[in-house]
């Protein structure tokens, strides 16, 4: 293990794991890494994932970014009124000042799309592929997504304990606080395997048995509530891409295509747009000085 320099190379292909305590620069190193990848050409903002946990907390990373992304253009642009202090404005303020403008122009084009940037959590950004794959996707259109959902287990083990167990002239072979902890156990954990139990007693069965159902109804009744959990995001997105060959996938690398093509045309055109202003600007000073200068032949 070793420290983490913000300023040194960037990560390449692989993974990079940074360990940190709370109120030492997490957000911080995450906000001059995007800005870094940005200003130095090697990823637009749009293509680059930003993930986090709680809303709370991908609000704070989305405003963090964006503030290193303001401060990074802004030090470009004017290096006398740049804070020293901070870390990356330092770092861009010792590149070559052949390279600075480019620079200043993939962050101003980065600020310009801002909008576009996915800085999200993990389920933000499940739910958000997931609709954005329509009928390729494994979820209803009108889905929405609840954070708890154990008053519909509650309904279901209810319901499949009285419908299996209520009219036996024999006692069941559990209890409903039994079925109600079976019920909760199978759907806490949604990629958990509920083997068989050849060798099982035959009460042992039974519950094997009836955790599979609740899976099942629960599943029914979620897709016909049109609801979804915070596990079934990552689960039906895993689902729905894990087919190399599933149709998903391949409008997932179409609409990346496309968003790369878009991506250039719309920063060609703001380039374009800024050349006209600047000289309009230009030919506007130029007019007013000239109109100054005859005022004052004039005089």
């Amino acid at each position: 293990m070793r420290d983490f320099d913000v300023t040194g190379p960037l990560p390449e292909q692989g993974t990079t794991l940074l360990e940190a305590s709370a109120g030492t620069g997490k957000t911080y190193t995450v906000g001059a890494l995007v800005t870094r990848y940005v200003a130095e050409g090697r990823a637009r903002l749009g293509e680059m994932l930003v993930i986090t946990f709680g809303r709370a907390a991908s609000q704070e990373l989305r405003e963090r970014v964006r503030d290193a992304l303001v401060g990074a253009e802004r030090a470009l642009a004017d290096p006398t009124s740049a804070d020293a202090t901070d870390t990356l404005v330092g770092w861009l303020l010792t590149q070559e000042e052949t390279e600075r403008p480019a620079m200043r122009e993939r962050l101003r084009d980065a600020l310009a799309d801002f909008d576009s940037a996915t800085i999200a959590t993990t389920h933000q950004f499940c739910q958000l592929v997931l609709r954005s794959l329509g009928v390729a996707g494994d979820t209803e259109a009108g889905a929405r997504l609840v954070e708890d959902l154990d008053d519909l287990v509650v309904e279901v083990v209810d319901d499949l304990y009285l419908g299996r167990f209520a009219s036996d002239r024999e006692p069941p072979p559990f209890g409903r606080d039994v079925a109600l902890e079976l019920g909760r156990a199978a759907v806490g954990d949604p990629q958990a395997q509920v083997p068989d139990a050849p060798g099982a007693s035959p009460a042992g069965q039974a519950r094997v048995g009836f955790a599979r159902d609740v899976r099942r109804e629960l599943d029914r009744r979620k897709r016909r509530l049109g609801l979804l959990g915070y596990d079934d995001l990552l689960s039906r997105l895993d689902a729905t891409l894990a087919d190399p060959a599933a149709p998903a996938r391949e409008r997932m690398r179409d609409r990346r295509s496309c968003s790369r093509r878009q991506c250039s045309a719309s920063s060609r055109r703001r380039r374009s747009s800024l050349q006209r202003l600047r000289s309009w600007r230009s030919r506007s000073c130029r007019a007013s000085s000239s109109r100054r200068t005859s005022a004052s032949a004039a005089a």
